[in-house]
């Protein structure tokens, strides 16, 4: 695999005058309609802030197996907790890491009748006895992280031409937002080499905080997966599906995946996914260049809803199938056609 570094965004010029602005607007336009993917810089987060979530997570995973499997996802019907290494699926094969999967801090939700299913991924968090740190270190995370994203969707919202604050009552007062602390302990037994397996991600925006080890790799418009070099201190953004359905096209969401370090190296990473409310439809965006749109990704594999909580539902049956068998075997069905 080949090295092409991906594009460069300075944040902070959204800070700046109109000529840093404008530069600010044309290399977001281009990074999200081109690749997809870029690093982010200037984005306000410290290195103190960044250091005290990469030492709980290392405390974290360095805690004995029973204390990790004591918050195991296969007891909670709402995809909050630990998962084993190899029980996440992706494209139908085993994701060779093991994660602890966080969200917004919710009560217990068993949707009614005439609620859809995809309320059951409202819930509470489950957290490490061995570790009560944890709590407020990714509690916070998310809460910082969230402004980073919010700022940085007004900007490339404008960066095409489109009114700024048009989702902002998407997201509401109660966005489903997502942080996941992953660990990949090297390769598997069998000599595989997934980390985690080529797809996009559903939603709006992630922002990726990973370590100096690699392996993180990106599909360009030359059809070959690229490496994403470390770059300290910045984020690694790339834009979801929603945003591709928002745009019909327009933007893209790319593919990406995580080839795993060789031997039994440990890589680490933290993802952040910003997303709207469960109920959140998301409308088409109005902005200029709306007539140069392709159309978004048509893949009768994976149909894409513009209805949120669809979306995001699909991808968690799919990706933990012993969850989704323990505790949704009721909706193991067919995924029905996009609605739109």
């Amino acid at each position: 695999m080949s090295s092409q570094q991906l594009p460069l965004i300075d944040l902070s010029a959204a800070s700046g005058g109109p000529r840093e602005r404008a530069a600010l607007h044309a290399q977001l336009h281009s990074a999200a309609r081109d690749v997809g993917f870029f690093q982010l810089t200037g984005h306000g987060v410290t290195p103190e802030e960044t250091a005290r979530l990469t030492r709980a997570m290392r405390e974290f995973f360095a805690l004995p197996e029973a204390d990790r499997l004591a918050i195991s996802n296969l007891t909670s019907p709402h995809f909050r907790g630990y998962t084993r290494i190899g029980d996440e699926h992706t494209a139908g094969s085993r994701d060779w890491r093991d994660q602890l999967d966080i969200g917004a801090e919710r009560p217990a939700r068993v949707p009614r009748p005439d609620e859809p299913a995809y309320r059951w991924l409202e819930g509470p968090n489950q957290w490490p006895a061995a570790l009560p740190e944890l709590r407020t270190v990714a509690l916070a995370w998310i809460d910082r992280l969230s402004g980073v994203a919010r700022r940085l969707l007004h900007e490339l919202l404008a960066a095409i031409g489109a009114p700024p604050d048009f989702y902002d009552d998407a997201f509401g007062d109660d966005p489903h937002l997502h942080l996941k602390l992953i660990r990949y302990p090297g390769r598997a037994p069998d000599g595989a080499d997934q980390g985690v397996g080529a797809h996009k991600d559903y939603g709006f925006l992630t922002l990726l905080l990973q370590d100096d080890i690699g392996g993180l790799q990106v599909e360009r418009s030359d059809g070959r997966f690229h490496e994403v070099p470390p770059l300290p201190g910045a984020f690694v953004v790339n834009l979801g599906e929603l945003l591709e359905v928002a745009t019909n096209g327009y933007l893209k969401a790319t593919n990406h995946r995580v080839v795993s370090p060789p031997g039994e190296r440990e890589r680490f990473s933290v993802p952040f996914f910003y997303n709207p409310r469960l109920d959140a439809r998301i409308e088409p965006l109005p902005f200029p260049h709306a007539r140069q749109a392709p159309g978004a990704t048509q893949d009768p594999a994976n149909p894409l809803f513009a209805e949120y909580g669809r979306n995001a539902l699909k991808g968690w049956l799919r990706a933990h199938p012993e969850v989704a068998r323990r505790h949704h075997a009721d909706l193991l069905e067919p995924v029905a056609a996009p609605v739109g």
